[in-house]
């Protein structure tokens, strides 16, 4: 993409930029992250990272092309010219290897980084491309692990910090040569258009220049300042996007289908589904270098549009691979749910504020799980909101995806959602804990785990036991060499009747930050221990077309649907008709189709919504193994639902269901079951609503349904399998 396409967007940027002051230091985060290896998983999230490293995420390195292969360790295998994939990979098991202390994974992470340091060019640049085929994109996510290998192993720190340097040396002499490998030039043998990857994905190298500039800034200081600066003039900048004149009169706040295709082709950086999840914390990385505090307005507006006109009720951007609006047949991308995870849990250290951590959860609950099959072998390039099926359609409902990219397995439709999806659970571990001023401590994202820090008083370890978010009960042991203070974040959804109490001192209401949630606790030297009980009711989401989203706590409830299934051996991204040999990939990486063998048509009575489940079950209750599997998490809803006709779009996905007068039972009332939307790999999460009358039972639990807005309910499909290469399993 020529930048000058987008010249008549972006000006009112390039004035503010221009009267942007130099500094020459960093905005402090407001919550310190800990260094990788500080948090360690418990519970059910020890679990879902076991089988990461079980699964996919952990054996890619032994047989995955563009990783065992990958022009990064010496071979000549990539997806793109981009040379993104060994990055990607890198990037998420670096945080996985050392949350699980898994010396096969070690091993991973170490052999690869000792080749990719060993073959560093003189001149200080890091990645196999020479000349004119540079280009910076790549650099980011393998600087991203780099940065917390260097944390979490003091051998690797000097070898890291020492190579850093040297890259962000050739780095300012390539962007003060006229930004050579961040802007084609003719001649270059970087492609026409690869440039825009690395220009509106800035920040995330940013926030490895960052990192140096405050733990090891050697003698670049001033270097490492410039080259933030560099990257942001001649970049593609969210905050010039980000601006009322620029979002609303591009018709972002609209179904981009319906949008001139002029304005949504010039503006295709910024409407990727994957560039949108990283650029989501963007303006906050910026604003640390230019101490520009308006920044902290656009950040929210940003999060706010992005997610009022283009959020999946799952946490996740709607994009597939171009924004779209919010049809609940439109997809989401696996890529961009995990970069959305960790652009929200950036935003929440970096300006405090409570909305960004509750979506982080909403996402790393919903969304992440959704797209990946229970054992973590196979995964999805697109989830949809309703997705009674996931198997071959007749025809694509997606932008830029093909009839494939709803299946589970080792690639449908692109590799990257293969090498890029290990860093969604290890990402949101390791910043469940933040630090907050110099002597207290912070449970951030709520989640199973053990934080050991160092605080300006002394040592402390805190342990927390939960199976939240299946269940709202938190335990604490907290135990300190010194007095600390500690923090619990209370997210908005919880009721005021939620309680918090220390050792056998009588509960207490909470009492948190307006701004950051969080409740303190100030704590002795000591062991202390700490029950903290939320409690939530179940409430709906206005969604399209007279339908509702259900919730309660963190957990999107969605109508499980449920199927068979048909397997394959893994096919080629690039040739779905075309199989990898066998013996290629482990026997555990097969490529599933879901075939439904209910119904999923059904429309709801949202004043009959029930909770059935423990209430206040104890922290300490045994979740199952996989817990992200059908009939595993402990609770459910009820509602009181029809059948409902319900048209297909494209004859493929269950379309926008009927509204008003044409909204109508089929047969009588029944009694439907809503589960966690991630344990429900076939599911229908927006609802139409009805008003069942008399036939409904109102109970205490019950949410009035929302004015008509917009829903969706499904018939058995009548979408036949791919039977042709199916084998039964």
């Amino acid at each position: 993409m020529k930048r000058t396409a987008l010249f008549f967007v972006l000006t009112a940027g390039t004035a503010a930029l221009e009267a942007a002051q130099t500094h020459d230091s960093l905005v402090p985060l407001v919550f310190q992250p800990l260094p990788l290896g500080s948090i360690t998983p418990t519970g059910w999230l020890m679990d879902q990272l076991q089988l990461m490293a079980n699964g996919l995420a952990g054996h890619e390195h032994d047989f995955y092309t563009y990783v065992a292969n990958s022009s990064w360790l010496g071979q000549d295998t990539e997806y793109s010219g981009l040379n993104e994939g060994f990055p990607y990979w890198f990037n998420g098991l670096v945080p996985l290897a050392y949350a699980l202390d898994d010396a096969r994974l070690k091993q991973q992470v170490h052999s690869s980084a000792r080749i990719v340091l060993s073959q560093q060019a003189s001149d200080g640049w890091l990645g196999p491309e020479t000349g004119t085929a540079r280009n910076f994109w790549a650099r980011y996510p393998l600087c991203l692990g780099l940065v917390q290998l260097a944390e979490a192993n003091s051998t690797w720190t000097v070898p890291i910090v020492s190579s850093l340097h040297r890259f962000t040396a050739v780095m300012h002499s390539m962007l003060a040569a006229n930004y050579t490998g961040y802007i084609y030039h003719e001649g270059d043998i970087m492609s026409v258009g690869d440039d825009q990857w690395g220009q509106v994905r800035s920040q995330d190298m940013m926030i490895t220049l960052q990192w140096l500039h405050e733990h090891h800034p050697g003698n670049q200081s001033q270097m490492l300042l410039e080259n933030m600066q560099y990257l942001h003039e001649q970049g593609l900048n969210w905050e010039d996007w980000y601006n009322e004149a620029a979002y609303f009169g591009q018709g972002m706040d609209k179904d981009l289908n319906t949008v001139n295709v002029t304005l949504t082709t010039d503006n295709y950086p910024f409407e990727h589904g994957v560039n949108v999840g990283q650029g989501l914390k963007a303006v906050a990385v910026v604003r640390r270098f230019t101490h520009n505090d308006s920044l902290i307005q656009t950040a929210m507006d940003g999060v706010n549009w992005t997610m009022t006109y283009h959020g999946a009720s799952s946490g996740t951007i709607i994009a597939d691979e171009r924004l779209v609006g919010l049809a609940p047949y439109s997809g989401a991308e696996l890529c961009t749910s995990v970069e959305t995870i960790y652009s929200l849990s950036y935003l929440y250290q970096a300006l405090g504020i409570n909305y960004y951590a509750d979506r982080a959860e909403l996402s790393a609950f919903n969304s992440l799980p959704a797209m990946l099959t229970p054992d973590w072998w196979g995964r999805q390039y697109m989830e949809q909101e309703n997705q009674p099926y996931a198997q071959d359609l007749p025809e694509t409902p997606f932008y830029n995806t093909n009839s494939w990219g709803q299946t589970f397995g080792l690639e449908p439709n692109y590799p990257c959602c293969t090498v890029n999806h290990p860093q969604g659970w290890p990402k949101f571990l390791s910043n469940s804990f933040v630090r907050v001023c110099e002597n207290g401590l912070a449970h951030a994202l709520l989640s199973p785990g053990t934080a050991r820090t160092t605080l300006s008083g002394g040592k402390v370890t805190v342990r927390c036991t939960t199976a939240y978010p299946f269940l709202d009960s938190l335990s604490y042991m907290v135990t300190a060499t010194a007095p600390l203070d500690f923090y619990v974040r209370v997210p908005l959804w919880a009721g005021s009747d939620s309680t918090i109490a220390v050792k056998f001192n009588a509960s207490t209401a909470l009492s948190p930050d307006a701004e950051t949630g969080l409740h303190k606790l100030s704590l002795p030297k000591g062991t202390s221990n700490i029950s903290y009980t939320l409690t939530s009711a179940i409430r709906t989401e206005a969604r399209e077309n007279d339908t509702v989203a259900v919730y309660k706590g963190a957990l999107l409830y969605a109508l499980e649907v449920t199927h068979t299934n048909t397997s394959t051996l893994p096919k080629a991204w690039s040739d779905p008709s075309t199989f990898y040999d066998e013996g290629y990939a482990p026997p555990e990486s097969r490529d599933w189709e879901y075939h439904n063998t209910a119904a999923w048509n059904y429309a709801i009575d949202p004043s009959t919504l029930v909770y059935h489940g423990p209430h206040r079950a104890s922290s300490h209750y045994a979740l199952a193994n996989p817990i992200f599997a059908p009939g595993a998490p402990p609770g459910y809803i009820t509602a009181r639902a029809c059948k409902i006709d319900w048209p297909l779009y494209l004859g493929s996905i269950p379309g926008y269901p009927p509204t008003g007068d044409a909204k109508k039972c089929l047969g009588g009332v029944k009694e439907v079951k809503l589960v966690p939307y991630g344990s429900a790999k076939t599911h229908m999460a927006e609802l139409p609503v009805i008003d069942l009358g008399n036939h409904g039972e109102r109970t205490s639990n019950a949410v009035a349904a929302p004015k008509p807005l917009s829903l969706d309910i499904m018939l058995v499909s009548t979408v036949p399998p791919a039977t042709a290469i199916a084998i039964a399993s």
